[in-house]
């Protein structure tokens, strides 16, 4: 009797096991669906990943022209602090990803949507008026119904930028690994100086490619060293950026400033 008790919490165990290691198979499965080419490149995300809108009629990117000014658009509220934490940094095999602390937001159509993270794509996946540049950072925000705004900003070579050196000090870092950082960062110092920008309604440019996604891209690249500009593009999938994606009858808007 006394073996039999002591046999079944060992039996628990050695279950639990078993699917925690399935589950964690999964996972690494799943992360590694997809790519940039090959058999698990672009053109394949649809059938690959199952229920996604990668095959949608209004995905992105895009290349940014035919723009429509509309003199009814307005400057982005932005709420970003320089208090606000960077909590880690990840390699997801896909991208460098910085994870952002709740506090910096935006307002968007008296929407408040709030930023969650931002990541790098090497060159840009947006086109402004066929010019590809050479980097392009989404700063992905999330409103309390789970939907999408994401903010692009342009890099092109030039000056050292001080605001990448705190980003670079975690680097570099390896496929898969996360770096707890905890440390204050004033995203608003990776924007431009002059605020214009497009935007129009789109899709992640990811895996699941979920649509309905506002786009708002600053029409002024910031810049960053050349140096800078190697080391990300050393860390991650060569050409980690899908191809500008059909227009169908969507409007761009540009702001008149």
């Amino acid at each position: 009797m006394n073996r039999f008790i002591l046999i079944i919490p060992i039996l628990f165990w050695m279950m639990s096991c078993q699917q925690s290691s399935q589950e964690q198979q999964a996972d690494k499965q799943n992360s590694n669906h997809w790519s940039y080419d090959g058999e698990t490149g672009p053109e394949h995300w649809a059938e690959l990943e199952g229920e996604t809108n990668c095959n949608g009629n209004f995905q992105s990117p895009i290349n940014l022209v035919n723009f429509k000014v509309n003199k009814h658009l307005e400057p982005i509220d932005l709420h970003y602090a320089k208090e606000t934490l960077l909590h880690e940094v990840v390699n997801n095999g896909h991208s460098i990803q910085y994870d952002f602390e709740p506090g910096d937001f935006l307002i968007h159509n008296k929407d408040t949507f709030h930023l969650k993270q931002f990541h790098f794509h090497e060159p840009a996946e947006h086109l402004i008026e066929g010019v590809r540049y050479p980097l392009e950072i989404h700063l992905v925000h999330q409103n309390p119904d789970k939907e999408f705004l994401v903010l692009s900003v342009m890099v092109k070579e030039g000056q050292n930028s001080k605001p990448f050196e705190l980003l670079e000090s975690y680097l570099p870092i390896q496929k898969g690994e996360t770096k707890l950082i905890q440390a204050p960062f004033d995203m608003s110092q990776n924007l431009p100086d002059h605020k214009g920008y497009f935007t129009y309604q789109g899709s992640l440019t990811t895996p699941p490619c979920s649509e309905d996604v506002t786009w708002i891209i600053f029409k002024e690249p910031i810049e960053i060293a050349l140096e800078q500009v190697e080391l990300l593009k050393y860390l991650m999938p060569i050409n980690n950026y899908r191809d500008e994606q059909p227009h169908h009858g969507r409007v761009i808007y540009s702001t008149s400033f």
